[in-house]
């Protein structure tokens, strides 16, 4: 029998959200037009210690950075954390967090890049559903108003989203229902053979990453299917991979085209481009949440179940 996922409870008006920074530091000021917005939503915010303090790239020592995350966990008036901004450091502290409370009391984990081994650890270990969304800084500079941020306020309320992407030529057709896991692709191959480690058969697996060189890209791609992470998905997205870095003998291969090459012998179905990763276009998607995916001549469509 495979284990049921808890699906933490949806926010109502009133609901308090925390905000905490458990890996790079962020500037207090980056986060007051997303404070004001939860507000303008109805939401309680409640900011952690970590937000604005800084101790070298980090937003804290590791154990002040444990230490919000901890206390945000363990808080029974916080109904969701979101996440400043990722960076590092979340694997710095993961095997420190207590989660006895949170189990027993379930709430959103937002956020994505370094976030993604909060949400590896939730499905893998804690069977829990989280939400890989934009974050803080993506609410400056009017992003507050743009389709992103308010799905993630759909998201919140409890609405299933659903979103449509256009066609690409690297696109392979065809229908997958599953359980969406992922996220940052550096993560996820950085947590192979750790705890947190996500088992893949049978899911849909998202993938996105940011300033990789495109030699380190295939490496991982390798990494994933030498683990045994690729053969038996029940479907692939590729979203962004911005800031790609190639060497001074160039590599010879776009990013996609090395992901097309690395997964072409298996038949499920492939969406390439869609809105997630460390672009303004982000959709917040459910991790650990059944989703269908349906990929056609004209595009595809993601809709969570």
């Amino acid at each position: 029998m495979k284990p049921m996922i808890t699906i933490p409870p949806f926010l109502l008006p009133g609901d308090t959200i925390g905000i905490v920074c458990p890996a790079g530091y962020m500037p207090y000021e980056k986060a007051q037009t997303c404070i004001s917005t939860l507000k303008y939503w109805g939401y309680r915010v409640k900011v952690g210690k970590t937000l604005g303090n800084q101790h070298n790239y980090f937003s804290g020592t590791d154990g002040e950075r444990l230490l919000d995350l901890q206390t945000m966990l363990d808080d029974e008036s916080i109904k969701a954390i979101l996440c400043g901004r990722g960076g590092y450091g979340v694997s710095r502290i993961i095997d420190r967090i207590d989660f006895t409370a949170f189990l027993q009391n379930p709430k959103w984990i937002i956020g994505y890049s370094d976030i993604t081994v909060l949400h590896a650890h939730l499905y893998s270990k804690l069977q829990t559903a989280s939400l890989h969304s934009p974050m803080a800084a993506a609410f400056n500079d009017g992003g507050a108003d743009n389709i992103f941020i308010q799905a993630l306020r759909k998201t919140l309320a409890g609405g299933k989203m659903m979103y449509t992407t256009g066609a690409h030529q690297l696109n392979r057709t065809g229908e997958a229902t599953g359980v969406l896991v992922g996220g940052n692709l550096s993560l996820v191959a950085h947590l192979v053979g750790s705890s947190s480690s996500i088992d893949t058969a049978g899911k849909i697996l998202f993938l996105e990453d940011v300033g990789e060189y495109i030699y380190n890209i295939d490496r991982m791609f390798i990494q994933l299917q030498r683990a045994g992470m690729l053969g038996d998905l029940a479907g692939l997205i590729i979203g962004s991979f911005t800031e790609m870095k190639d060497t001074v003998i160039p590599f010879g291969q776009q990013v996609y085209d090395i992901i097309a090459e690395k997964v072409k012998e298996y038949t499920y179905p492939v969406c390439f481009g869609f809105p997630v990763g460390h672009t303004d276009n982000n959709y917040p998607l459910v991790h650990g949440a059944a989703h269908t995916l349906v990929v056609h001549q004209n595009g595809a469509i993601i809709k969570q179940l």
